[in-house]
């Protein structure tokens, strides 16, 4: 037993791991557009900034999801009242951080396809 609850608790740690990883990619190639942006000078700094922003926001709903993933993991080894408050705390807040990403991407894309 205690072989299982190590090999979920390390699988749930390496989904965290790969959220943060999203994450990380996701920031790093905003902010080389950003930069190639400011340095070129483009004209519709507005627009490009806001397509920036959408990419980004789609790194973090799919880093979001791999986060919630690793703590439904961690909770199911160790299941007490405590951790399963904590759990849902943080997963209706990750839950409604994802749910207005995800809104401000589909009117970007629904605006963009006009």
């Amino acid at each position: 037993m205690d072989l299982f609850h190590s090999v979920v608790e390390s699988f749930g740690f390496g989904l965290n791991v790969i959220g943060a990883l999203i994450t990380v990619w996701g920031v790093f190639l905003s902010l080389v557009e950003f930069l190639s942006k400011e340095i070129s000078r483009q004209k519709d700094c507005l627009k490009y900034n806001e397509v920036i922003r959408m990419k980004l926001g789609s790194y973090l709903v799919l880093a979001l999801e791999f986060f919630i993933s690793g703590d439904i993991i961690k909770t199911i080894i160790t299941p007490t009242w405590t951790g399963l408050g904590i759990l849902g705390a943080i997963v209706v807040i990750r839950t409604i951080l994802s749910y207005f990403l995800t809104k401000d991407l589909k009117k970007f894309y629904e605006k963009e396809s006009r």
